[in-house]
């Protein structure tokens, strides 16, 4: 009796041993999927919450997470799904559904959706709080409605209620891509009406001033800002004189950015192949850029990505460059410049294929390294388009 009661023991011991062994791996999993998804590494942030999905372990969470991987990683279609069986897991609170109607609002926007984004933006002011987010997608999506006065109203509140300089600059960038600067400046001015007071302050004055082109002032705040040991003020002062030209002082800030402690290196060396391409020195550039592409998040990775295609298009190594974005499409399908810049490589390599290399007229060769400049000044805001 007492043998059978040991055995017993053990056997439950073993038991709870497993179920709590299996529930530590789907934390376990759930954690790696969200630190992933916080550094920027959405496929393997998917591929944790699509594991923790299975599993039944956090549904709802996982659900967010995995449409917000699908966000960043173009898969506007996957990402609502995602989020529309989140939305519909009855064990979502109330600030989660909160969360993923704005998430959801957001792919649908990006889509083209607007109908769609726009009816869940009017649940959100509906039946929850509405705070600085929200306030700025609903003016968001009004504004690709066209809906210009009830884009302002959002942008306004939003202000109102974060009247800070990122937000000044999330929404000029807002009216900037409608091409309706003039109203997004107005923010931006309100912003530097407020007295810097510390490194961060002056790092951000330096990047509204950048955003207005105001070199001269945006120098002035940022080299304070460096002087107070800001590392972002480094990047954003290194293109601040890429801007003007002055790619030796550009280059001297990418290189302390990248030397620095807490910087992100991917930023640095891209900046640095941006003025490598400026200078012509388009093998350093390459060299920059793989350098970048070790540490790079998703989205780092497809700036670098994107100006190792403008390198070869300045080499004119159409060849390598058009086979190179036919990766990069796959990767990131939503990239319009990208479609672009695959047209006309397919078109260039198609002249070049007619006849040999050196049949082709010096007239041709000028002509291909102009187009491919242009392509760089479109690489240029691809390049940082972070800031």
């Amino acid at each position: 009796m007492k043998n059978k009661r040991i055995i017993w023991m053990l056997t439950a011991g073993l038991i709870f041993g497993m179920l709590t062994g299996c529930g530590g791996e789907e934390k376990k999993t759930y954690d790696q999927a969200c630190a992933d998804l916080a550094q920027g590494s959405y496929d393997y942030a998917l591929q944790g919450y699509q594991s923790s999905i299975t599993a039944g372990y956090k549904t709802a969470e996982a659900y967010r997470g995995a449409g917000i991987a699908n966000i960043h990683l173009g898969n506007y279609q996957d990402a609502i799904d995602s989020l529309t069986n989140g939305l519909n897991d009855e064990k979502a609170g109330k600030a989660l559904k909160k969360d993923m109607l704005a998430y959801r609002a957001t792919a649908e926007l990006k889509s083209g959706l607007n109908d769609a984004a726009m009816a869940d933006c009017q649940t959100l002011a509906e039946s929850y709080s509405m705070d600085a987010e929200t306030y700025y997608l609903t003016g968001c999506v009004a504004l690709a409605m066209d809906s210009y006065d009830e884009a302002s109203s959002n942008f306004t509140e939003a202000y109102g209620e974060d009247a800070t300089y990122d937000r000044s600059i999330q929404i000029y960038e807002a009216y900037l891509e409608k091409d309706m600067e003039a109203d997004g400046t107005r923010y931006l001015e309100a912003a530097l009406k407020t007295e810097p007071k510390n490194a961060e302050d002056y790092c951000n004055r330096g990047k509204v001033y950048y955003y207005m082109e105001d070199y001269s002032n945006a120098q002035k705040e940022l080299t304070e800002a460096v002087n107070q040991k800001s590392t972002e003020g480094m990047l954003l002062l290194g293109m601040v004189y890429r801007a003007q030209g002055d790619t030796s002082n550009a280059r001297s800030m990418y290189q302390q950015y990248v030397s620095a402690d807490g910087s992100d290196p991917a930023k640095g060396y891209n900046g640095l192949s941006l003025c490598d391409m400026d200078d012509g020195s388009y093998d350093s550039a390459l060299e920059n850029i793989s350098k970048g592409l070790e540490d790079a998040s998703t989205e780092e990775m497809q700036d670098l990505l994107f100006n190792e295609i403008v390198v070869y298009e300045k080499k004119l190594d159409f060849s390598t460059a058009l086979s190179k974005m036919q990766e990069y499409i796959k990767m990131f399908p939503d990239d319009e410049n990208a479609a672009k810049e695959l047209t006309f490589l397919q078109s260039r390599n198609g002249e070049l294929s007619n006849d040999t290399a050196s049949d082709t007229t010096e007239n041709t060769d000028a002509e291909a390294a102009s187009d491919a400049g242009d392509a760089a000044d479109t690489s240029d805001e691809a390049g940082e388009e972070e800031y």
